[in-house]
Protein backbone atom coordinates (compact mmCIF):
# COMPACT_ATOMS: atom_id res chain seq x y z
CA UNK A 1 0.00 0.00 0.00
CA UNK A 2 0.97 3.60 -1.03
CA UNK A 3 -0.17 5.79 2.20
CA UNK A 4 -3.01 6.48 3.71
CA UNK A 5 -5.70 5.47 1.82
CA UNK A 6 -8.38 7.86 0.50
CA UNK A 7 -10.80 5.80 -0.76
CA UNK A 8 -12.08 2.43 1.42
CA UNK A 9 -14.32 -0.22 0.29
CA UNK A 10 -16.45 -2.08 2.95
CA UNK A 11 -18.20 -4.95 2.26
CA UNK A 12 -20.58 -6.92 4.36
CA UNK A 13 -20.60 -10.27 2.65
CA UNK A 14 -23.63 -12.86 2.45
CA UNK A 15 -24.66 -15.17 0.10
CA UNK A 16 -27.97 -13.48 -1.44
CA UNK A 17 -27.19 -9.72 0.25
CA UNK A 18 -23.63 -8.27 0.27
CA UNK A 19 -24.02 -5.00 1.23
CA UNK A 20 -21.19 -2.54 0.03
CA UNK A 21 -19.92 1.04 0.54
CA UNK A 22 -17.46 3.16 -0.72
CA UNK A 23 -16.08 6.53 1.43
CA UNK A 24 -13.79 8.81 0.34
CA UNK A 25 -11.73 11.74 2.12
CA UNK A 26 -12.43 14.86 0.71
CA UNK A 27 -10.80 18.27 2.47
CA UNK A 28 -10.16 16.04 5.39
CA UNK A 29 -13.73 14.44 6.25
CA UNK A 30 -15.01 10.56 4.88
CA UNK A 31 -18.02 11.19 2.89
CA UNK A 32 -20.02 7.78 0.94
CA UNK A 33 -19.18 8.01 -2.23
CA UNK A 34 -21.56 4.87 -3.10
CA UNK A 35 -23.37 2.15 -1.21
CA UNK A 36 -25.66 -0.74 -1.48
CA UNK A 37 -26.70 -3.99 -1.88
CA UNK A 38 -25.92 -6.49 -4.69
CA UNK A 39 -28.51 -9.50 -4.17
CA UNK A 40 -29.55 -12.42 -5.56
CA UNK A 41 -32.72 -14.02 -5.21
CA UNK A 42 -33.97 -17.71 -3.21
CA UNK A 43 -34.27 -19.10 -6.46
CA UNK A 44 -30.98 -18.36 -7.98
CA UNK A 45 -28.67 -21.44 -7.43
CA UNK A 46 -25.56 -20.94 -5.09
CA UNK A 47 -22.93 -21.61 -7.32
CA UNK A 48 -24.99 -18.96 -9.80
CA UNK A 49 -25.11 -16.51 -6.31
CA UNK A 50 -21.22 -17.14 -5.84
CA UNK A 51 -20.71 -16.06 -9.62
CA UNK A 52 -22.54 -13.18 -9.38
CA UNK A 53 -21.12 -11.76 -6.69
CA UNK A 54 -17.36 -12.43 -7.84
CA UNK A 55 -18.32 -10.35 -10.89
CA UNK A 56 -20.18 -7.99 -9.07
CA UNK A 57 -17.36 -6.94 -7.26
CA UNK A 58 -14.62 -7.50 -9.62
CA UNK A 59 -16.50 -4.87 -11.57
CA UNK A 60 -16.76 -2.37 -8.70
CA UNK A 61 -13.29 -2.68 -8.39
CA UNK A 62 -12.11 -2.44 -11.67
CA UNK A 63 -14.28 0.99 -12.36
CA UNK A 64 -13.72 2.48 -8.69
CA UNK A 65 -10.61 1.48 -8.25
CA UNK A 66 -10.67 1.74 -3.91
CA UNK A 67 -7.24 1.76 -2.18
CA UNK A 68 -8.26 -0.85 0.56
CA UNK A 69 -10.94 -3.02 1.08
CA UNK A 70 -12.51 -4.03 4.61
CA UNK A 71 -13.97 -6.93 5.21
CA UNK A 72 -15.69 -8.24 8.34
CA UNK A 73 -13.54 -10.52 10.56
CA UNK A 74 -14.54 -14.94 10.78
CA UNK A 75 -17.05 -15.22 13.61
CA UNK A 76 -19.63 -18.16 14.58
CA UNK A 77 -22.50 -18.26 12.42
CA UNK A 78 -25.69 -19.65 13.73
CA UNK A 79 -25.40 -22.68 12.20
CA UNK A 80 -23.09 -24.90 9.94
CA UNK A 81 -24.89 -24.17 6.66
CA UNK A 82 -24.45 -20.52 7.29
CA UNK A 83 -20.82 -20.42 8.43
CA UNK A 84 -19.97 -22.24 5.25
CA UNK A 85 -22.50 -19.73 2.92
CA UNK A 86 -20.67 -16.78 4.48
CA UNK A 87 -16.86 -18.38 4.23
CA UNK A 88 -17.45 -19.44 0.54
CA UNK A 89 -18.88 -15.44 -0.12
CA UNK A 90 -16.13 -14.28 1.37
CA UNK A 91 -13.53 -16.64 -0.39
CA UNK A 92 -15.25 -15.19 -3.88
CA UNK A 93 -14.73 -11.29 -2.76
CA UNK A 94 -10.96 -11.98 -1.23
CA UNK A 95 -10.43 -13.63 -4.54
CA UNK A 96 -11.76 -10.67 -6.45
CA UNK A 97 -9.24 -8.76 -4.29
CA UNK A 98 -6.67 -10.80 -5.49
CA UNK A 99 -8.00 -10.48 -8.97
CA UNK A 100 -7.60 -7.03 -9.28
CA UNK A 101 -4.63 -6.01 -6.85
CA UNK A 102 -6.33 -4.79 -3.94
CA UNK A 103 -5.16 -4.51 -0.37
CA UNK A 104 -8.03 -6.27 2.32
CA UNK A 105 -8.15 -5.28 5.44
CA UNK A 106 -10.70 -7.19 8.01
CA UNK A 107 -11.76 -6.17 11.61
CA UNK A 108 -13.88 -8.10 14.01
CA UNK A 109 -17.77 -7.35 14.25
CA UNK A 110 -16.77 -5.85 18.09
CA UNK A 111 -14.03 -3.54 16.53
CA UNK A 112 -16.47 -2.09 13.89
CA UNK A 113 -19.14 -1.27 16.64
CA UNK A 114 -16.65 0.10 19.10
CA UNK A 115 -14.89 2.54 16.28
CA UNK A 116 -18.28 3.83 15.01
CA UNK A 117 -20.85 3.93 17.83
CA UNK A 118 -17.97 3.67 21.19
CA UNK A 119 -20.03 0.89 21.85
CA UNK A 120 -18.43 -2.83 21.41
CA UNK A 121 -22.45 -4.03 22.08
CA UNK A 122 -24.09 -1.59 19.67
CA UNK A 123 -27.22 -3.13 18.02
CA UNK A 124 -28.23 -2.78 14.14
CA UNK A 125 -29.85 0.37 14.75
CA UNK A 126 -27.47 2.10 16.99
CA UNK A 127 -24.82 1.17 13.58
CA UNK A 128 -26.99 2.62 10.76
CA UNK A 129 -27.69 5.80 12.66
CA UNK A 130 -24.14 6.53 13.60
CA UNK A 131 -23.09 5.78 10.06
CA UNK A 132 -25.16 8.00 8.70
CA UNK A 133 -24.59 11.16 11.51
CA UNK A 134 -20.75 10.41 10.59
CA UNK A 135 -21.17 10.53 6.59
CA UNK A 136 -23.60 13.56 7.10
CA UNK A 137 -26.19 11.20 5.15
CA UNK A 138 -30.06 12.54 5.44
CA UNK A 139 -31.50 8.83 6.74
CA UNK A 140 -29.71 5.83 7.40
CA UNK A 141 -28.68 3.57 4.90
CA UNK A 142 -30.94 0.24 4.54
CA UNK A 143 -28.40 -2.75 7.05
CA UNK A 144 -26.84 -4.06 4.73
CA UNK A 145 -24.88 -1.22 3.19
CA UNK A 146 -24.74 0.21 6.82
CA UNK A 147 -22.34 -2.65 7.82
CA UNK A 148 -20.64 -1.73 4.64
CA UNK A 149 -20.19 1.94 5.27
CA UNK A 150 -19.21 0.49 9.11
CA UNK A 151 -16.46 -1.21 8.26
CA UNK A 152 -15.08 1.02 5.88
CA UNK A 153 -15.35 3.94 8.21
CA UNK A 154 -13.65 1.62 11.00
CA UNK A 155 -10.79 1.47 9.03
CA UNK A 156 -10.60 4.62 7.89
CA UNK A 157 -11.30 5.83 12.04
CA UNK A 158 -8.46 3.08 12.99
CA UNK A 159 -5.84 4.74 15.06
CA UNK A 160 -7.06 7.96 14.99
CA UNK A 161 -9.62 10.17 18.17
CA UNK A 162 -11.26 8.45 20.51
CA UNK A 163 -11.67 5.21 18.36
CA UNK A 164 -8.23 4.30 18.02
CA UNK A 165 -7.71 0.87 17.09
CA UNK A 166 -4.93 -1.16 17.39
CA UNK A 167 -6.96 -4.23 16.01
CA UNK A 168 -7.09 -4.25 12.15
CA UNK A 169 -5.13 -7.63 10.82
CA UNK A 170 -4.18 -6.61 7.45
CA UNK A 171 -4.65 -9.73 5.16
CA UNK A 172 -1.91 -8.68 2.42
CA UNK A 173 -1.60 -7.10 -0.23
CA UNK A 174 -3.19 -8.97 -3.48
CA UNK A 175 0.14 -10.70 -4.59
CA UNK A 176 3.53 -11.25 -2.79
CA UNK A 177 6.85 -9.14 -3.33
CA UNK A 178 8.36 -11.79 -5.52
CA UNK A 179 5.45 -12.61 -8.04
CA UNK A 180 5.02 -8.82 -8.98
CA UNK A 181 8.46 -8.46 -9.61
CA UNK A 182 8.55 -11.61 -11.60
Amino acid sequence: MKGPPRSILGIDTALRHTGYGLIHLQSGTWCATEFGCWTSGRTVSKPEALRRLHEEMIKFLRTRRPDVVVVEGIFFARDAYSALSLGESRGVILLACAMTDTDVFEYSPREVKRAVTGRGQADKSQVSRMVASILGLAEPPDEDAADALALALCHALAGTGPWALQCGRYLGPARTSTEILE
